[in-house]
C-alpha cells in the first residue's frame, strides 16, 4: 500500500502541474496606476527637407536651389514603461514615407526623390504632473535615430542620368509635451502628443558607381499625434 501511494505521489503532481499549465491566463486588468502604457494613435509627420550644405556638385546642379519633404499621416504604436507614478520611457514604432521635391530654381523638379521609407527610431524620458481628475500633462526628451530604407530617385531626375540616390541614417534629439485624459478608471484614456525633431541627413546621389551630388538636409520634423491610450 506505501508503495501504491508513493507511485500516486508523482502522478497527482503532474496532474496538478499539467492542469495549472492549461488554465486559461487572467486577463490583464486595466488599471490607472500600471506600470505600462500602449498607446494606439494617428500622426502626422511634418518635415522640412532643405538643403543646408553642398558637400558635393561637380555639375552646379545646386545653384540657386533647394528642396522640401511632403508631409505624411500614418498609424503609431507607442509602448510606455512608467518607472515612478511620474517618469517614464516611451519609445514609438513606425515607418512613414515621403518624397522630396525642388523649390527656387529646382521648382519643376517635382520629383527629385519619389519614395523614402523613414523609421524614426526614439526613446524619451517623460515627466508627468498629476492633476485634478487623473489628467497627466507631461514633457519630455531622448535620443532619436533615422533610418531609411528603399530610396529611389525621381521622375525628374532619371533622365539626367542619376540611377541611384542613398539618404545616410543619421541621430538627433527630440523633444516631447503632451497630455493623458483619463476615460474611466480601468487604464482606458486618450492622448495628445507633439514631438520636435531636431535631425539632418546626407543625401548620395549617383549615376552608376559615379557620386554626382551630395548634399546635407535639414528634415527637423513635427510630429503630432492623437489616440487612445490604455494603462495596465
Amino acid at each position: 500500500m506505501k508503495k501504491l501511494i508513493s507511485a500516486a505521489k508523482p502522478a497527482a503532481l503532474a496532474a496538478v502541474i499539467a492542469a495549472a499549465m492549461l488554465a486559461p491566463a487572467p486577463a490583464l486588468a486595466g488599471s490607472s496606476d500600471g506600470k505600462l502604457q500602449v498607446k494606439v494613435l494617428g500622426t502626422g509627420v511634418l518635415p522640412d527637407g532643405k538643403i543646408v550644405e553642398v558637400k558635393n556638385d561637380p555639375l552646379g546642379l545646386t545653384v540657386g536651389a533647394n528642396t522640401k519633404a511632403n508631409d505624411n499621416y500614418v498609424p503609431t504604436l507607442a509602448v510606455e514603461y512608467f518607472v515612478t507614478p511620474n517618469i517614464s520611457a516611451e519609445t514609438i514604432c513606425c515607418f512613414t514615407q515621403h518624397h522630396v521635391s525642388g523649390t527656387g530654381t529646382l521648382a519643376a523638379a517635382t520629383e527629385i526623390v519619389d519614395h523614402v521609407l523613414v523609421l524614426p527610431a526614439t526613446l524619451t524620458l517623460k515627466y508627468h504632473l498629476p492633476l485634478g481628475g487623473g489628467i497627466k500633462p507631461y514633457v519630455g526628451a531622448g535620443p532619436s535615430m533615422f533610418i531609411y530604407f528603399d530610396e529611389k530617385p525621381g521622375s525628374s531626375i532619371v533622365p539626367l542620368g542619376v540611377t541611384k540616390v542613398k539618404f545616410a541614417n543619421d541621430v538627433g534629439f527630440a523633444l516631447q509635451a503632451g497630455i493623458d485624459i483619463p476615460v474611466n478608471d480601468k487604464g482606458l484614456g486618450v492622448s495628445l502628443d507633439a514631438k520636435k525633431y531636431f535631425m539632418d541627413t546626407t543625401a548620395h546621389f549617383y549615376a552608376g558607381s559615379a557620386e554626382v551630388l551630395t548634399t546635407k538636409h535639414s528634415l527637423d520634423p513635427w510630429v503630432v499625434s492623437a489616440g487612445l491610450a490604455y494603462r495596465f
